[in-house]
């Protein structure tokens, strides 16, 4: 049980990481922030700067998750599970974050038809 914590949890994190380095900067350094004239490739820089940590997370819950390396999932389902994170992650960061945000039911029903990939991808 413990490898798809592990695997979940630094999936979670990598995926935190990921979506602070891709959106992030839209509002720390977009007009709100009052930095908007900061040069795209200082913005570039500090988002690989991100993804770094990302992939110190991402790495590592592959290879604890992967069935090739004694883990839980195969690699179709590791797949799938983090899309399904980056979506949820992603979801929480705009929602907090970009309080402008407005999820509707559109969303829904597509963020419930992921759920049901996820049903099909273990159930095979």
């Amino acid at each position: 049980m413990s490898k798809y914590i592990s695997t979940i949890g630094l999936l979670l994190l990598s995926n935190a990481f990921m979506t602070m380095a891709w959106y992030g900067h839209l509002k720390i350094f977009g007009k709100e922030g009052g930095h908007s004239s900061t040069p795209v490739w200082a913005i570039v820089l500090m988002s690989w700067g991100l993804a770094f940590f990302e992939y110190c997370f991402q790495v590592p819950a592959n290879r604890i998750g992967s069935e090739e390396m004694g883990g839980p999932f195969s690699l179709v389902q590791l797949k799938i599970i983090q899309e399904v994170i980056t979506l949820v992650v992603f979801m929480i960061f705009s929602l907090t974050v970009f309080k402008n945000t407005h999820f509707t039911v559109n969303h829904l029903i597509g963020f419930a038809l992921l759920v049901g990939a996820v049903y099909f991808i273990f159930k095979g």
